[in-house]
C-alpha cells in the first residue's frame, strides 16, 4: 500500500469523464497509444495511454473513460500527453481494464 494521503490531497485531483474520440498508432511505441478524448466543457485533451497490448484500436473509439485532468503534462515519444486515464490492473498486468462509468453521462462531468 502506498502512503496514506490526506483528504486534502485527494481534494486537489480533477477527476472527469470522457470520451475517447480518436485512437491512432504512435509508430515508435510497443505500448502506447494516442488517444484524443472530449471532455465537455475542458474540450479536447491528448493523452498518451500504454494500452495497446489490452485494448484494439476499434474497440477504444467511443467509450466514457475516467480521465485525471490536472496531471502536469509530459511528453511521450514527441507527444505531449496531457492528463491520464485510469485503469486498474492486476498485480503482474496480465489484465488490465479501463475504469469507466456505469451508465453514459455527459463528457467532463466531475468524479467525486
Amino acid at each position: 500500500m502506498k502512503d496514506e494521503i490526506s483528504f486534502n490531497d485527494f481534494e486537489k485531483l480533477d477527476l472527469r469523464i470522457a470520451t475517447i474520440k480518436k485512437v491512432e498508432e504512435i509508430p515508435s511505441a510497443d505500448k502506447l497509444y494516442k488517444l484524443v478524448l472530449d471532455v465537455g466543457d475542458l474540450g479536447e485533451r491528448i493523452v498518451c495511454a500504454g494500452i495497446k497490448q489490452y485494448y484494439n484500436i476499434k474497440d477504444l473509439k467511443g467509450k466514457q473513460v475516467v480521465y485525471l485532468a490536472n496531471l502536469a503534462p509530459r511528453m511521450l515519444k514527441g507527444i505531449q500527453s496531457s492528463g491520464m486515464i485510469l485503469a486498474a490492473s492486476t498485480e503482474g498486468h496480465e489484465k488490465v481494464i479501463l475504469l469507466q462509468p456505469e451508465k453514459e453521462i455527459d463528457d467532463g462531468s466531475k468524479v467525486s
